[in-house]
């Protein structure tokens, strides 16, 4: 593993508060789950027979079967696999969309992490007003997902291409090949760690550029598949206007910093800091 490839980059307009407004309100999927007719009873049934969604019924609720549902309706995804990861806020699925396979994360609304989705989401202009309803706090993370891997991309960040949501359902692309996922930068051996840090670190301005902090960068959402790295999980990006921006910002770059100095070349936080920010370095 000893080549990166960088995602060319356009221009990115100067970052402000100019994202579009999201409808955390009652969609479709909602309505699919309260009238419940033949065809969503017989989905629903089917999905809960099957053997790998068994013990998942703190995921699978009505309400996230329709949006599958719906999802399934629009033709996003054409058969539903079993789960890559799973974690505390959201399980990760393969599927098969129109074009080949496909990842659906699907967050949980009973978020064992709810509070700390809403210190992402507290400050963040996009989701004002939005209150401390669990449902909406869930279903706007998710479509902030969506839309960051979508302001992510735009910048000449490689990332999952985000295909379609669905209330607490994201379809992306599924950055591996043939049900088996890519490795993580903390499952491998980093054959040339300076190409890889050159990477990283263009990969933080770029977003850094694009109005967007990832929050929780580290070797654990760092992602190697045909000789490119990959960033993962922007659902807790917030933009440079959030309040808490920069701290996240400085944990990101010692975040990255220490994993690199495990690999035997030294990266100073600072220095990262600064070039992200494109500042002097005796200012950071």
């Amino acid at each position: 593993m000893s080549e990166f490839d960088l995602v060319d980059a356009d221009a990115v307009d100067t970052p402000g508060d100019e994202w579009e407004e999201l409808d955390v309100s009652d969609d479709e999927a909602d309505r699919i789950a309260r009238k419940r007719d033949r065809e969503f009873l017989e989905f629903r049934k089917r999905i809960k027979d099957a053997d790998q969604f068994k013990v998942e019924a703190s995921v699978f609720d009505d309400a996230t079967l329709a949006a599958v549902y719906k999802l399934v309706q629009d033709g996003h995804i054409t058969a539903f696999g079993g789960p890559l990861s799973t974690g505390k806020e959201a399980n990760v699925y393969l599927a098969d969309g129109p074009d080949g396979e496909v990842a659906v994360k699907i967050y949980r609304i009973n978020a064992s992490d709810f509070r700390a989705m809403r210190d992402y989401l507290d400050g963040d202009p996009r989701f004002e007003g939005i209150g401390s309803d669990k449902k909406k706090v869930v279903v706007a993370w998710t479509k902030k997902e969506f839309a960051n891997l979508r302001r992510a991309r735009d910048a000449g960040v490689r990332v999952p291409d985000p295909i379609a949501v669905q209330r607490n359902a994201l379809v992306m692309e599924f950055v591996g090949s043939d049900g088996t996922r890519g490795k993580r930068l903390s499952e491998v051996t980093v054959e040339n760690p300076e190409t890889t840090y050159e990477v990283v670190r263009e990969y933080m301005r770029r977003l850094y550029a694009a109005g967007l902090v990832h929050g929780d960068l580290s070797e654990y959402n760092l992602v190697v598949h045909d000789s490119e790295l990959v960033v993962l999980d922007l659902g807790q990006a917030v933009t440079v206007h959030h309040p808490n921006s920069r701290e996240f910002l400085e944990r990101d770059c010692r975040n990255v910093a220490a994993f690199f100095g495990r690999q035997g070349y030294e990266v100073d936080a600072d220095d990262l800091l600064a070039f992200v920010t494109d500042a002097d370095p005796e200012d950071v």
